[in-house]
């Protein structure tokens, strides 16, 4: 059981908000408002979204949110230029990987030092995160959490009844799909939009290469490996799993997508955890409603991204003082925890107990520290974690034209090693 002398008080004041009743602030005096961008809008990542709230709203903190739609944060990057180049950022931004490097070089974030000495980040973070959460030497992001991205989301009702096993091989997975379309079902539940076409066909990468083969390509950018005979199986073999998607796919949200898994629409859905959200927004239990597992092919790794929050540059002492607050709050053992179990996601401490966790959190959360210790927690290239911007966005070209074109693998493979090259 966590017994940091943060935890208690706060798992305290997040009860009411998990029984999902009226949480009151602590009668303390306001010591003022942050100002945070963001793009959880969902059900689940609002729900994840208020913990935050309630906390720094328990220490007299007031909160003015910033929400702008949209998954990956691709909305939410161009309206955060927007206010930073007009001279009025917000107090903090939820960023990814690269991202926050991109915002760390520009100068004007404010470092998280003290914050991040005073309670050992160096010691209970991953290596794998503290390459995107530091940036020469300084903290420049407070973890939220980490989320993984090869994950398959299945309906346990529809297996059961479809006489379905759950898939360990990529032979099996896509024909249990098939068992599921022939019975009048959607076999992958899909969102046609180009991060979650990338997210997907990412998991088919480390499906058909492994572990090494996924390094060289999207983090190591190596020209041979992308155009080779395995990344044109990686495409031949995302075009054969496509075909057990719905002809209503194209521009669908995420979100929507999981419903559809949900409301037994569909079988499966390929999607980071932070589709756990709206299964537990539902109401839903893990093994008894919904299965979670890796993507079959990819069970030796885990790619993951995680978010984190920037605070900006400020002369205002009372603003510093509310952002190393938010930090530290941010950080704690106890906001970790009851962050992940409302978001889906697995906490970014290394050291909490999983026994505080649900069942899919729980196999995620040793998934992730197996992987930390084993050099294959790997950043997903969709979400920012694997390659700058400018590269992730020629992956997010190529792999939506290949979607929604009859491209041949061979030619996509060859396309993409052309865009990546040249956006380097």
């Amino acid at each position: 059981m966590i017994t940091t002398r943060l935890a208690v008080p706060l798992l305290a004041s997040l009860l009411p908000l998990t029984l999902g009743l009226p949480v009151q602030a602590a009668e303390t005096p306001d010591k003022g408002e942050v100002e945070v961008l963001n793009w959880w809008t969902s059900g689940g990542e609002a729900r994840a979204l208020g913990v935050l709230k309630s906390d720094l709203a328990d220490q007299g903190i007031g909160w003015k949110n910033m929400p702008v739609a949209g998954g990956a944060g691709t909305n939410a990057m161009a309206v955060l230029r927007s206010r930073v180049t007009s001279g009025n950022p917000p107090t903090a931004a939820q960023v990814l990987g690269f991202d926050a490097r991109d915002w760390a070089e520009r100068g004007g974030l404010s470092y998280l030092d003290k914050v991040a000495q005073d309670m050992k980040w160096g010691d209970i973070f991953p290596q794998p995160l503290q390459d995107f959460a530091k940036y020469k030497g300084h903290w420049i992001g407070a973890p939220f959490e980490i989320h993984s991205t090869n994950w398959v989301w299945a309906n346990k009702a529809l297996m059961d009844k479809l006489g379905i096993e759950q898939p360990t091989t990529w032979t099996d997975f896509l024909a249990s799909m098939k068992k599921a379309r022939d019975a009048g079902y959607t076999g992958l539940a899909y969102g046609g939009q180009p991060w979650q076409d990338a997210t997907v066909f990412e998991n088919v990468m480390l499906a058909t290469g492994g572990p090494d083969f996924y390094r060289k390509a999207f983090i190591d950018l190596d020209d041979a490996t992308l155009r080779s005979d395995t990344m044109i199986k990686a495409f031949n073999n995302f075009r054969e799993l496509l075909a057990y998607r719905d002809p209503n796919s194209s521009g669908r949200d995420w979100n929507l997508a999981t419903a559809m898994v949900i409301n037994d629409k569909a079988l499966y859905q390929i999607m980071g955890d932070w589709a756990k959200g709206e299964f537990i927004n539902a109401n839903l239990a893990p093994y008894k409603d919904y299965l979670c597992f890796r993507t079959p092919g990819t069970q030796q790794a885990v790619t993951f991204n995680s978010d984190l929050m920037i605070m900006f540059k400020t002369d205002d002492t009372q603003q510093q003082a509310l952002q190393d607050t938010m930090a530290r709050a941010i950080a704690s053992p106890g906001f970790q925890i009851a962050f992940s179990n409302n978001k889906g996601s697995v906490p970014a401490r290394m050291d909490l107990p999983a026994d505080e966790l649900d069942a899919c959190a729980q196999k995620g959360y040793e998934q992730v520290q197996a992987a930390a210790k084993n050099n294959t927690l790997m950043g997903s290239m969709a979400h920012g974690y694997a390659a700058q911007a400018a590269v992730k966005n020629a992956v997010f070209d190529i792999v939506s034209a290949f979607v929604n074109s009859s491209m041949p693998g061979d030619v996509a493979a060859e396309q993409m090693a052309m865009a990546i090259q040249d956006a380097k």
